[in-house]
């Protein structure tokens, strides 16, 4: 297997000794020169490092309640209301890497190990349309099996199911680093995202908990998206696992990563995902993290990274228990997975043993339904749109239409469009009645227009039977 070692002579673009730097001069509470900061932040502009390392360091609680405040109002100008759902699909569970915080790594020997057939995939795939997905997440272990042919017929499986009125529209890949010819074999089948998570930027900490495998190479992995993006695959994703080092320098890693890619690409990662470390089978760091972050460190870094990075969208996943989910929400997220299952095969039977086939282990467990219900409930606008990716807004085009603000323009229509798909077609009566509530509220908000009116057409033809209605 091809990977660049870290001896190979690349330079990291995650310069330590200026993140340490900045953590260490930007120190203080005051309050004006937080509210200067996120007054920029409003503005859709990127904060610099200091600026984040200024949030980052806050310790005054009136300060701190002013950062979830500005995280709260930057969430609802660019992105609305709305929350795009979303669900992960496990493949398979076979890995030559032997990271020590995963229940997948090569050395833990109480994991069942499995790999779905395409047959299987299917009826994955025809599970969660059943619930109402229009998005997935595909996720594989790191491993030869895994290579892009193998990747490149699950996708046209889970693309090529459907089911009365349902279907998967995107599916997006968390996958190995791949060569450049890989990705644009995997781009050719019409993926969404590419996503690619560091787990940690601090490249000691990275050494110490990637011992073996291709993973143990820290700048194979940090340039892999950059070969994605060379392919062609312009919508990526970055994340790292909080709680293997300091917080604060893992968030000034992924502000280095977002900016090496607007240096090198004109424009930053389609998402942000942060991740706590969750308890996994026999794996004992996973139970007890180096690093413990806090329910209230946990809202700090969604909000910091909020701010820090307007335009791009934020990931919060079922790790999370529901009312922190519920809580942290407000803060900037703009993406989560509902009605989860990462056991490997476990939409589709019924298997008490699941969780030997897990990464780690779910803190929020309720089914795509029950959290309809709640966002609406709460005055969110839950959306499976995917118009994005087939209108080729992805990239720079997708900065073109995040920066000014246009998310919330065209987003929101769409949004509503999906939600009535799903009032229709899949919703229970309680959680029905609370959406078509919602979705009465947004309609009136948005002002007098031939947007307006058009979304209104667009409503009567998705309850007359007609689906992927979009603008």
């Amino acid at each position: 297997m091809f990977y660049i070692k870290d001896s190979d002579n690349y330079k990291s673009f995650i310069n330590e000794k200026e993140i340490f730097e900045a953590l260490e001069k930007n120190k203080g509470n005051d309050i004006v020169r937080v509210r200067e900061i996120i007054q920029k932040s409003i503005g859709k502009n990127r904060l610099s490092p200091d600026e984040t390392a200024y949030l980052l360091n806050l310790s005054d609680p009136e300060c701190i309640n002013e950062l979830f405040r500005g995280a709260e109002r930057l969430k609802k100008e660019v992105y609305g209301n709305r929350i795009v759902l979303f669900a992960p699909l496990y493949i398979g569970n076979e890995c030559i890497n032997d990271c020590q915080y995963c229940g997948f790594r090569i050395s833990n020997k109480e994991v069942f190990r499995r790999s779905l057939t395409e047959e299987e995939v299917g009826k994955e795939t025809l599970a969660l349309i059943d619930k109402g997905h229009k998005r997935l997440i595909l996720v594989y272990g790191e491993h030869p099996m895994y290579d892009a042919e193998f990747i490149c017929k699950t996708i046209e499986k889970v693309y090529g199911t459907k089911k009365d009125r349902g279907e998967i529209r995107r599916a997006n890949i968390n996958a190995a680093p791949q060569v450049f010819k890989d990705y644009k074999r995997i781009k050719e089948t019409g993926i969404g995202t590419f996503q690619i998570f560091q787990e940690t930027y601090h490249y000691g900490t990275y050494k110490k908990i990637h011992p073996t495998g291709p993973k143990s190479s820290y700048i194979w992995r940090l340039y892999g998206l950059d070969r994605a993006i060379k392919a062609g695959l312009d919508d990526v994703g970055i994340g790292a696992l909080f709680g293997l080092y300091d917080y604060r320098y893992e968030v000034m890693g992924l502000l280095y990563h977002t900016m090496h890619f607007e240096e090198r690409f004109g424009f930053g990662p389609h998402t942000i995902s942060f991740p706590r470390i969750e308890p996994a089978i026999n794996t004992p760091l996973a139970k007890t993290p180096p690093n413990v972050i806090t329910d209230e460190k946990f809202k700090k870094i969604v909000a910091v990274l909020r701010l820090s990075v307007p335009y791009t969208g934020l990931i919060l996943t079922a790790r999370e228990p529901e009312n922190i989910r519920k809580e942290v929400m407000k803060y900037g997220v703009s993406q989560i997975d509902a009605g989860s299952n990462i056991g490997v095969g476990a939409y589709s039977q019924d298997d008490e043993e699941s969780y030997k086939k897990s990464q780690f282990v779910l803190g929020d467990q309720r089914s795509l339904d029950e959290v309809v219900g709640e966002l609406t409930e709460t005055g969110f606008v839950p959306s499976f749109c995917t118009a994005c990716y087939r209108m080729g807004r992805t990239g720079e085009h997708f900065m073109e239409f995040a920066v000014p603000g246009f998310v919330k323009r065209f987003c929101t229509p769409n949004a509503i469009l999906t939600l009535m798909e799903y009032i229709t077609d899949y919703a229970s009566e309680k959680t029905a009645k609370s959406a078509l509530k919602q979705i009465k509220k947004e309609i009136n908000n948005i002002p007098e227009s031939k947007m307006k009116e058009q979304l209104k057409e667009n409503i009567k033809k998705v309850e007359s039977g007609v689906r992927d209605v979009y603008f």
